[in-house]
């Protein structure tokens, strides 16, 4: 397989992946943690995929979005964006009312 079929069946399989430096459990930089700390604190399911494991994964992950920044948020099969992007989403309440109208349960309190 690809790295290009492998990212689109990622992207594609998962209702929520986030592609990140490290792991959700330990993130290896402060924009994947951010993004990691959104996602928890909203009780999202999601799968990481750890680009530092392979070149191939980080330089995909990039061309397949057409993005050049990592992390990359995708919700259904389609790309969310980056930290920035996730962030102020999350802060004006939006990145919540796009999970909920995607059918991803978000916690209540969120």
């Amino acid at each position: 397989m690809g790295i290009e079929q492998f990212i689109d069946n990622e992207v594609k399989a998962n209702d929520v992946v986030l592609f990140m430096k490290g792991t959700p459990q330990f993130p290896m930089c402060g924009f994947s943690g951010q993004v990691v700390q959104i996602l928890d604190h909203l009780g999202v399911a999601y799968k990481g995929v750890n680009v530092l494991e392979s070149d191939e994964i980080r330089n995909g992950i990039k061309a397949y979005s057409n993005w050049p920044t990592i992390p990359q948020l995708y919700v259904k099969g389609e790309f969310v964006g980056g930290c920035d992007i996730v962030r102020e989403m999350f802060q004006a309440g939006e990145l919540q009312d796009a999970l909920k109208e995607k059918g991803v349960p978000v916690k209540q309190s969120a």
